[in-house]
């Protein structure tokens, strides 16, 4: 019950007994003002009117502080539990904060290590990026990736690297699909591509990326006249890998403010096909189902020529049996014919004995 609402029925309740109280002391006097010509005994009855209006004053008064004080260690007691009640939850809250506290504290550890690692991976990548300045380190890196994905590709029978041609030229790859050979080069010129990356000047941007679409198509020539040798066993074509995606978006783009062919275009005229790591992967994927047809082809022939074996084998044990049949036949005809002559004699011979066994004639007897 609310502490506010309990002192106001309190304070009513004391307000009507004290009416009470007046009404029977009015009362009181009524009956004196009617018995004013018996001063003393008024005066008897009025004390003892107020004698019993203050005693009862006093219980009734008694009774209210009673019922107060125990309104009051009621609600006092419902108030320490609550508060104890609060404490806990407040207790448990702040235990929960601090661990709270705790774990954004960890993380924050946590990210101040991950930003100096990437700090520190940030330096190293510009330290890479110096190394990489330099063709021949790039070249290698490039083959390195070309490398693994044909590992992760194909089987190694199925490729070699740094493949030598009887020209002297060596390619960086080449993947052998039904005994022929596609060459594969991972060389590719960035120079003119990292300055039109860093430039910001739009007529120096496009001077730059007409000069990067020249060294592509140079490399492209280079490439169809050392690598494409069908008299040493290549296909008609040769792969291009450039090993970076943004490149190969260079290239095959063609530059609406030009109007020569992209490098992509050129590449393809000259038989040259560039391919990324993400497209070489598809074609490899290609190659990988083409190797498994070639394989099916290879099996179906070595069973057809296994079942045209077993045809000719068959054919012979055909002969064979029917000569054994026509040997059966033939004994079978000749054991006919001797048990049909063993059958003549058995008859001659039972004839020749009935005669033996006949009686004599007469005059014939001895």
């Amino acid at each position: 019950m609310d502490g506010g609402l309990l002192l106001f029925l309190l304070f009513a309740a004391v307000v009507a007994l004290t009416a009470l109280a007046l009404w029977r002391v009015a009362g009181r006097l009524k009956e004196l003002e009617a018995a004013r010509g018996q001063p003393d005994q008024a005066m008897l009855l009025l004390q003892r009117e107020i004698e019993t209006a203050r005693g009862e004053a006093r219980h009734a008064q008694s009774e209210t502080l009673t019922s107060v004080r125990q309104e009051l260690q009621h609600f006092t007691a419902q108030m320490a539990s609550q508060m104890g009640q609060v404490g806990s939850g407040v207790q448990r809250e702040l235990q929960h904060v601090g661990q709270v506290m705790g774990a954004v504290q960890g993380s924050l550890g946590k990210l101040g290590e991950v930003t100096q690692r990437v700090f520190d991976i940030g330096k190293d990548i510009a330290g890479l990026e110096q190394i990489l300045r330099s063709p021949k380190v790039r070249g290698g890196l490039g083959e390195s990736f070309l490398e693994s994905l044909l590992g992760q590709m194909l089987p190694r029978e199925h490729y070699e690297l740094q493949y030598a041609f009887t020209t002297g030229d060596r390619v960086d790859a080449v993947v052998r699909i039904g005994g022929r050979l596609v060459p594969v080069d991972a060389k590719f010129p960035l120079e003119n591509f990292r300055r039109l990356l860093e430039e910001t000047d739009e007529d120096r941007r496009r001077q730059l990326r007409r000069a990067f679409a020249r060294d592509v198509k140079a490399r492209v020539d280079e490439i169809a006249k050392r690598y494409i040798l069908p008299d040493e066993g290549t296909f008609e074509f040769a792969l291009m890998y450039i090993p970076a995606e943004n490149v190969y978006y260079e290239i095959i783009v063609k530059d609406e403010g030009v109007e020569e062919d992209s490098p992509a275009t050129y590449a393809m005229g000259r038989r040259v096909i560039p391919v990324s790591p993400n497209s070489f992967y598809a074609y490899l994927q290609v190659i990988v189902l083409g190797l498994r047809g070639l394989q099916i082809e290879q099996d179906a022939r070595e069973i057809q020529g296994r079942l045209a074996r077993l045809r000719g084998d068959l054919d012979r044990f055909r002969e064979a049996f029917d000569v054994l049949g026509k040997h059966l036949t033939n004994a079978r005809n000749k054991h006919d014919e001797a048990a049909a002559a063993l059958d003549r004699v058995e008859a001659k011979l039972e004839g020749m004995e009935g005669l033996r066994d006949q009686p004599a004639l007469p005059g014939l007897e001895p």
